[in-house]
C-alpha cells in the first residue's frame, strides 16, 4: 500500500513533465459569450511554474506564487493587477541555506492584519518547508520552520480562521510521517492539532494534499489524499481545539464509483454542502466532482472524462469556487479540444459545461496545463495561472469573463 500511495501522492509534482510533450496549434476557441485573455507570461526570471492559485488582496490586486523561477530559481512572491502589470514581491533563497524557505505550490491568504500568509514545500532551517508572512510590499518573516515530527512539505497555503489564527496541513511529517494539521497565530506561536495516520490502518486518512476551509459551523474540513477505510481518501472535520472525525473514505462503493484520491481541498456553497473532486476512479476510472453535506452523506454530481477522447478535459487536480452566480467554476488539467487542459462551469446539481479549451492559440500562447483553482475578483472576472505554455514556455496569468 505505501508504494502506491507514494506514486499517488507524486502524481501532481511532476504531471506537467509527463504532458508536456506536443502542442496543437489552432485558432481560439471557447464557449461563445465567454471572453479569455492572457495577461502574462512568466519567463523564468519573474516565475516559472505556478501550481497556485491567486488570491485578491484587500488593494485590488491579485496575488500568487511561482514553484521556479525568480532570483534564485527557488520560487517566487508576486503581485499581478487585473491588468496584467506583474511585480515580484519576494524570491525565495534569497537567504544562506534558504532559510526562507524553497520552492511554493501554496496561494497565499490575508490577514486581518494585511499581511499575507503562506508556506514553503522546502527550504527553511530544517529544508521541511516554512510559514512565512509577507507585506503587501515584500517584507518576508518566517514564522515556523517545519522539523518533520511538527510536519513536512506543507503543499497548501493556511486559512484563515474566524479567531484570527491560521490553519493549515502538511503532506508528511507528524507523529506518524503521514501528515497533519497545525495551527499557528499572526505572531508564530504553532500547535499541532492532529498527526494523521494515528488510528488503526490509518483509517483517520493519509497525507493530505489540499488545505483547509472553515465552514459556515465554525469548523475546518479538508480532505486526505489516501487512507481512510479503503486507503483512497478521506474528507475530514476538525474543530479549531482539534477534535478530528472522518466524515467519509472513498472507494466506499463498489468500484469506486465514488471516487479515489480526492487531491484538491473543499469549497462551502451557498446551500451550506461541500464540493470537491477526486482524480481517479468514479464511472469512467477519470475522477469525479462530489457533494457532501457537512454531516458526511457524499453524492457523486458528475464522472470526468465520459467521451471518447475526454473534450470535457480530465485529471480534477484544481480545486472549486463557488461564483456569485451560484455555478461552481473548476479547472481539468489535462484533456479537452487539444489535450491541455479546460476551463468548465458545473451546477449545484451535476449540468457540466466547458468554457475554455488551453492550446487554443498558436504554440499554446494561451497556456497548457492548468494546475490551480480558480478565483473571481470584485469585478467579477475570473482568474487562474497555469503552469506551462504562454509565450516563454514558463506558465501564464489569465482571466476569463463567463
Amino acid at each position: 500500500m505505501g508504494i502506491k500511495r507514494s506514486a499517488i501522492s507524486m502524481l501532481a509534482t511532476a504531471f506537467w513533465l509527463c504532458v508536456s510533450g506536443s502542442q496543437s496549434v489552432a485558432q481560439t476557441e471557447s464557449v461563445p459569450g465567454t471572453t479569455f485573455m492572457t495577461l502574462h507570461s512568466f519567463t523564468g526570471t519573474d516565475g516559472n511554474k505556478s501550481f497556485a492559485g491567486l488570491v485578491q488582496g484587500k488593494n485590488g490586486n491579485l496575488y500568487g506564487t511561482t514553484y521556479f523561477g525568480g532570483a534564485k530559481n527557488g520560487g517566487e512572491v508576486f503581485q499581478i493587477t487585473t491588468a496584467g502589470k506583474l511585480t515580484t514581491l519576494h524570491s525565495f533563497c534569497s537567504t544562506n541555506g534558504c532559510a526562507d524557505g524553497e520552492y511554493s505550490y501554496a496561494v497565499p491568504v490575508q490577514g486581518a492584519d494585511g499581511n499575507f500568509y503562506g508556506t514553503t514545500y522546502l527550504g527553511g532551517s530544517k529544508g521541511d518547508g516554512t510559514v512565512f508572512k509577507m507585506s503587501p510590499s515584500g517584507a518576508l518573516k518566517t514564522l515556523h520552520n517545519f522539523v518533520g515530527a511538527d510536519g513536512s512539505q506543507p503543499l497548501a497555503g493556511p486559512a484563515a480562521g474566524s479567531d484570527g489564527n491560521f490553519y493549515g496541513t502538511t503532506n508528511l511529517g507528524g507523529s506518524h510521517n503521514s501528515g497533519s494539521v497545525f495551527k499557528i497565530t499572526p505572531t508564530g506561536q504553532f500547535t499541532i492539532l492532529h498527526s494523521f495516520c494515528s488510528k488503526t490502518a490509518c483509517a483517520d486518512g493519509q497525507n493530505p494534499y489540499a488545505g483547509l476551509i472553515q465552514a459556515s459551523d465554525g469548523n475546518l474540513y479538508g480532505t486526505t489524499l489516501s487512507g481512510g477505510s479503503h486507503g483512497d481518501g478521506t474528507v475530514f472535520k476538525i474543530t479549531k481545539g482539534g477534535t478530528f472525525s472522518t466524515l467519509y473514505s472513498f472507494c466506499s462503493q463498489s468500484g469506486c464509483t465514488d471516487g479515489e484520491f480526492p487531491q484538491t481541498g473543499l469549497v462551502q456553497a451557498s446551500n451550506g454542502n461541500l464540493y470537491g473532486t477526486t482524480i481517479l476512479g468514479g464511472a469512467y476510472g477519470s475522477g469525479t466532482i462530489f457533494e457532501i453535506t457537512v454531516a458526511g452523506a457524499l453524492a457523486t454530481l458528475y464522472n470526468a472524462c465520459p467521451q471518447s477522447g475526454c473534450p470535457d478535459g480530465n485529471y480534477l487536480y484544481a480545486g472549486l469556487i463557488q461564483a456569485k452566480d451560484g455555478n461552481l467554476y473548476g479547472i481539468m488539467q489535462v484533456g479537452g479540444a487539444h489535450g491541455s487542459g479546460t476551463i468548465f462551469k458545473i451546477t449545484v446539481s451535476g449540468t457540466l459545461t466547458t468554457l475554455y479549451g488551453f492550446c487554443s492559440q498558436p504554440a499554446c500562447a494561451d497556456g497548457q496545463y492548468p494546475a490551480a483553482a480558480l478565483v473571481q475578483a470584485t469585478n467579477g472576472t475570473l482568474y487562474g495561472t497555469t503552469a506551462d505554455g504562454g509565450a516563454h514556455g514558463d506558465g501564464t496569468v489569465f482571466s476569463i469573463v463567463p
